[in-house]
């Protein structure tokens, strides 16, 4: 007999399933929709996958780096890697592990899902061989736990173009260049090597496959992002060469007086030079009708500001944490990149994972890099992960040290570090992932 309605209410509420007790696994291609459910559903996005989506991303997706946690074959929770290298200081990628798609369903929170999740996932990449891992962090007290640092962040200005005191009569470059309105077939062409030669000279910088640039000039579509043809525009040098493009939107404002009060919006701006990048700004600033200008995410020193006669006309409504970083070799990554000054460093790296934990002297000059493990007495004591926030030359040990997130077991250590570790620009990703 069924219990009446009275008795069911009453009922005591069956208990959730422990961490233990649901199935975390890697995902198969029959599970692939679900999965993409699960992941959509994590990030408020409509709980639905179309076949376009379902079968864009798988074919797209290394399965053997997808997991997913299961609940009577339910999937309610998610995280994916994939392949990725990251440019350091001095021009060299180096292989790392790329997180990204991950979410626990509001209804399994708190079971120590993502923390299965990211372990099986890191113990991967260590035998893989992999420098690091990277991720772009939806919230910033998630990850610091498993050995990620912010090690760059980014920013974003609207510029007020009626103030900004550009001359109006502006017409082009006075360089000897020009810029040219080309369409998303030609960016597919000459896009992808362009963005070769910004990332060599752009610490923070990932590499970019045929995927990036098919969704990003519209030849492959995703249901969470609706294609919009943008205005693209390429700065060609005075001897005919692109070293510049940007992509840019513009909406359609006007008052009850019959003005424009239109906002660009740009989606992206590489320059491999000073001169493309002042004319590629002027340009988008000297658009008829545009009184606005949001320049989307940009390094935190960019030159956009100061290139304006007023930079006071570029309001900063952005700053935030962007590339988180976790070392997984220190040896490895260390060597990878270059130095400015030279000098030595010994530094203890804690890590409660294990794969980063030890201490290592650093030996730096311009002409090059030796690290190895050592048994001398450490300069400065740091976690994982702050030693991934000073890796690509962003964040100050000083700082850190002031912070209590290092430790100076040798007088003038942190300053010292920073001699040795920052750069003179900041380390920057344009790129989401």
């Amino acid at each position: 007999m069924s219990p009446s309605p009275r008795e069911a209410a009453s009922a005591p509420a069956a208990a959730p399933a422990s961490a233990s007790a649901l199935d975390l696994r890697t995902v198969t291609e029959a599970e692939f929709a679900d999965w993409l459910r699960a992941v959509n559903t994590g990030f408020l996005l409509p709980p639905v996958v179309s076949e376009n989506d379902r079968a864009g991303r798988l074919a797209n997706s290394d399965l053997a780096r997808t997991q997913g946690v299961f609940d009577s074959g339910r999937c309610v929770a998610t995280f994916r890697s994939f392949a990725q290298e990251l440019t350091v200081v001095g021009g060299a990628a180096v292989p790392t592990s790329a997180v990204t798609n991950v979410t626990v369903s509001p209804t399994h929170r708190r079971r120590g899902l993502l923390s299965r999740m990211m372990a099986n996932d890191m113990a991967a990449a260590k035998e893989r061989g992999d420098v690091a891992a990277t991720l772009i962090a939806a919230e910033y007290p998630i990850y610091g736990r498993y050995g990620f640092g912010p090690a760059t962040w980014t920013a974003e200005w609207e510029v007020d173009t009626g103030r900004a005191g550009l001359d109006p009569r502006w017409s082009g470059p006075e360089d000897g260049g020009r810029i040219d309105l080309v369409a998303s077939e030609d960016v597919r062409k000459l896009g992808p090597e362009l963005f070769e030669r910004f990332r060599v000279g752009q610490p923070g910088a990932v590499d970019r496959n045929t995927r990036w640039w098919d969704l990003s000039t519209g030849a492959a579509t995703r249901d969470d992002h609706p294609w919009t043809e943008p205005f693209w525009a390429v700065y060609r040098s005075a001897s005919g060469e692109v070293e510049g493009l940007v992509a840019y939107h513009a909406d359609a404002k006007w008052t009850d007086a019959k003005q424009p009060l239109n906002t660009a919006t740009v989606r992206g701006l590489l320059a491999l030079t000073p001169s493309a990048e002042r004319a590629l700004w002027h340009f988008v600033c000297s658009v008829d009708w545009i009184s606005r200008v949001r320049t989307g995410y940009r390094a935190p020193d960019d030159l956009l500001p100061q290139l304006l006669p007023d930079p006071r006309a570029a309001r900063m409504v952005t700053h935030a944490d962007f590339l988180w970083l976790r070392l997984l070799d220190v040896v490895r990554a260390l060597e990878a990149r270059t130095y400015a000054t030279a000098g030595t460093l010994v530094l203890e790296v804690t890590d409660a994972s294990g794969y980063a934990s030890g201490r290592y002297r650093l030996d730096a000059d311009p002409s090059g890099a030796s690290c190895a493990p050592t048994a001398s007495s450490p300069d400065l004591v740091l976690d994982v992960r702050e030693l991934g926030s000073l890796y690509l030359g962003d964040e100050s040990a000083v700082r850190l040290a002031a912070l209590g997130l290092a430790a100076e077991e040798t007088a003038g250590a942190a300053a010292r570090a920073d001699a040795i570790l920052r750069t003179s620009r900041r380390a920057w990703c344009p790129d989401m992932f």
